[in-house]
């Protein structure tokens, strides 16, 4: 970085003022220079990883095992709860009624096969087939749930090429081979499984969304947008976390339900195992639902591509995480996965030893496995099947005779597999009903989430609880150690009312580095605090056209040291010194939310990240003030109050002009203050809330919110918020309020 002439430039400064060269005071000496107050030079940027192109779902995603197994299991909670959060299931919603038909049975040698279908929500069906061992039912059998990749559950290969996987060793049967997915679960039922296998949306039986719509999405649809009419993939949708991934988890969830209800299935004994996208349902089911005790996730565990469709990608999935330590939730239950010649060939020294060592280090070593089939593409054939059925034979407990051999059928006729006719005729879907169901998912969200909602004391507790886990999830950053944060000194300059200095300091296990300007009375005159003054337009705030604002040499008159940062995006990290006001999005040509915020935290959380990261800094070693009070001003008050989330009592009195901003109105997702979950969790409101029982100070509401309201109420405080008035200028009416401290 090219400092070394400001450092020159600030030595000479000094010099100059010690001999009597300069006249006047050097503020006049700098009036009106906006540059001056810059830290770096004007071609140069931060030293700031995040600076780099952002991730896509074809990075590397390695997996470091923690040191402990306390360790571990934090991690584990709180990938579990992203995973969750992500997937718009978190508080888990409440389960309706299945409603569930089994209709159609067929017979084939060693099993049957039934037509299933069954209402996951109110209205929306997940259709699929279940295969039963033959015979009378004696005893409640093990059960496997099997979801599907793309193809479908009648993935046929084609009778062409059956002759060539025949001789590569990839199928073994002309017939039944054609249909590999239907293969598997035809096996498991003679093996003695009760098994289902559900229709991904839009394939076969399942077209309330089409597979268009669900996996081929590719273009923005304006009729699908909006804050009333609005569908998948839309910024109202990103807001409350409603994605085609999270509605597949929820029917795999209720699928599971579905196999537990059922008379003859063993709950002690089921197991989940998928290919391709059904590898990557497995991945997910492993990590949210404890019921299961066998998984074999297959295709999809792999420190390279995470899974290329819409309907593998949702927004805060994978930030700081990938597959497999995905997989890894599900330890240490037993599961195996096959790597083959495809995104998952290097898991034989990428990943699969870091598992290994995780099973290790929680005592059960054995209890994962990796067979590596580098000689065969992506697949889940029946040398792959063959693994997974010794796996399940040993850890079902089914007490077969080794090796297991998949057996030759007859396959299903489209009479046999089709879940709908006239007696059981097909729901209707269309973009009218997509829109019906995402009014569904909100008012589903509300519902559970008004369990937890303010009417009394308790509910009020026990809501911002969970409001305040899930903000927690969706800003993805707690308050570092001072100790993480290193300060290079760039500049100091003698003002005549002040000192102003300038400094970079770095996050330096992140990466992550931000230019401050701090500015402190003469050192007789520090009243031991300090005002973080937070600006949407960075640290060009405090010096409006290059001069210091008038608010700031009030607030240093009275002996505040005052301390402004460019955010990310902000002033130095941009070649014009403009503000970013759209998200750097990855190159995918489809415009979808996940792709980008699955991987990459939102310009939004990052500036917040920034001001938790200023935040240690004051709070640290080079300042030790007495109190630290926060300013958001001119489109900084929705930052500091995310902050505050997780900054907490290190936060002395917080000052917010919310200037009327609601995550609800943006309709583009790009927007620079956009955060996908933000509507879900009570938006704006919710999150000045979650500044209690701590000093707030409110402007740019008509009054002041009821959840803020209450919050302070029920914890104590009720005289801890005030509300600025309308008519008085922002910035001056919250100094005026900071400079009331104790």
């Amino acid at each position: 970085m090219k400092v070394s002439f400001l450092i020159v430039r600030a030595q000479i400064t000094f010099l100059a003022v010690a001999i009597g060269f300069v006249v006047c005071g050097s503020s006049a000496l700098f009036a009106g220079d906006p540059t001056h107050h810059r830290v770096l030079d004007a071609d140069t940027r931060p030293d700031d990883a995040r600076l780099s192109e952002p991730k896509d779902l074809n990075g590397y995603f390695p997996f470091e095992v923690p040191e402990s197994k306390e360790a571990w299991q934090q991690r584990q909670a709180g990938l579990k709860q992203r995973v969750l959060v992500a997937t718009g299931l978190f508080p888990m919603p409440e389960k309706t009624p299945l409603n569930a038909v089994i209709h159609g049975k067929v017979e084939r040698d060693g099993f049957t096969v039934e037509k299933v279908y069954f209402e996951s929500l109110p209205g929306h069906f997940v259709s699929g087939l279940l295969f039963r061992p033959e015979g009378e039912v004696t005893h409640k059998r093990p059960a496997v749930l099997s979801p599907h990749g793309h193809g479908g559950r009648q993935y046929d290969y084609g009778e062409a090429k059956m002759d060539e996987l025949i001789k590569s060793g990839a199928e073994l049967h002309r017939e039944s081979g054609r249909f590999p997915k239907l293969a598997r679960c035809a096996q498991l039922a003679r093996m003695g499984c009760v098994t289902f296998i559900f229709d991904m949306l839009g394939y076969v039986d399942s077209q309330q969304i089409s597979k268009d719509r669900a996996h081929g999405y590719a273009k923005h649809d304006a009729e699908l947008e909006g804050r009333d009419n609005y569908g998948f993939y839309s910024a109202q949708a990103e807001g409350r976390l409603h994605s085609i991934l999270g509605l597949q988890t929820w029917n795999c969830i209720r699928s599971l339900d579905f196999l537990e209800s059922l008379d003859d299935v063993d709950p002690a004994r089921l197991a989940v195992t998928g290919g391709s996208g059904g590898g990557t349902q497995t991945i997910l089911m492993g990590a949210i639902d404890d019921r299961h005790i066998v998984g074999f996730p297959n295709g999809m565990v792999s420190t390279s591509m995470q899974g290329g469709c819409t309907c593998e990608n949702c927004s805060l999935l994978r930030i700081g995480t990938g597959n497999v330590e995905l997989a890894a939730l599900f330890a240490p239950r037993p599961q195996a996965m096959t790597a083959a010649n495809d995104w998952t060939k290097e898991m034989m020294t990428k990943g699969y030893p870091q598992l290994r060592e995780l099973y290790a280090m929680l005592g059960v070593a054995g209890d994962v496995y990796c067979e590596p089939m580098l000689h065969f593409p992506h697949n889940y054939n029946a040398v792959s099947r063959s693994v997974m059925y010794s796996w399940m034979n040993k850890y079902l407990d089914l007490g077969l005779e080794e090796p297991i051999k998949e057996l030759d059928w007859k396959p299903l006729t489209p009479e046999e597999y089709t879940v709908w006719n006239d007696k059981h005729p097909a729901p209707k879907g269309g973009d009218d009903y997509e829109r019906k169901l995402l009014k569904q998912l909100k008012e589903r969200d509300l519902a559970v989430l008004s369990n937890h909602s303010p009417t009394g004391d308790r509910e009020t507790r026990s809501y911002l609880a969970t409001v305040r886990s899930a903000w927690q999830t969706l800003i993805g950053r707690e308050m570092p150690e001072a100790s993480e944060i290193k300060r290079t000194k760039v500049w100091k300059e003698p003002r005549e009312q002040y000192i102003e200095f300038g400094d970079l300091i770095t996050l330096t296990d992140k990466g992550e580095q931000l230019p401050v300007v701090s500015v402190y009375p003469k050192p007789d005159k520090w009243n031991k605090q300090v005002v973080l003054w937070i600006d949407g337009q960075g640290k060009s705030g405090m010096f409006p056209g290059g001069n210091p604002h008038a608010e700031l040499l009030r607030l240093v008159k009275a002996g505040f040291a005052v301390v402004g940062a460019d955010l990310y995006g902000q002033g130095e990290f941009t070649s014009e010194s403009d503000s970013l006001t759209e998200n750097p999005t990855v190159k995918n040509p489809r415009p979808f939310a996940g792709y980008t915020y699955g991987y990459n935290d939102t310009v939004f959380a990052r500036r917040v990240h920034d001001i938790l990261t200023v935040t240690a800094w004051i709070r640290g070693d080079d300042h030790e003030p007495n109190s630290l009070h926060v300013l958001g001003v001119n489109g900084g008050g929705p930052l500091v109050a995310a902050a505050r989330v997780i900054a907490g009592a290190k936060m002395d009195r917080v000052a917010i002009d919310t200037e009327g901003f609601r995550f609800e109105m943006l309709n583009d997702w790009s927007h620079v203050n956009f955060l996908p979950g933000a509507i879900k969790y009570g938006d704006l409101p919710t999150l000045l809330a979650l500044s209690a029982p701590h000093p707030l100070w409110i402007n740019g509401e008509k009054s002041i919110p009821a959840i803020v309201s209450t919050a302070f109420h029920t914890l104590g405080k009720p005289d801890a918020v005030t509300l600025g008035s309308p008519d008085a200028d922002s910035t001056t009416a919250a100094i005026d309020w900071i400079r009331q401290s104790p």
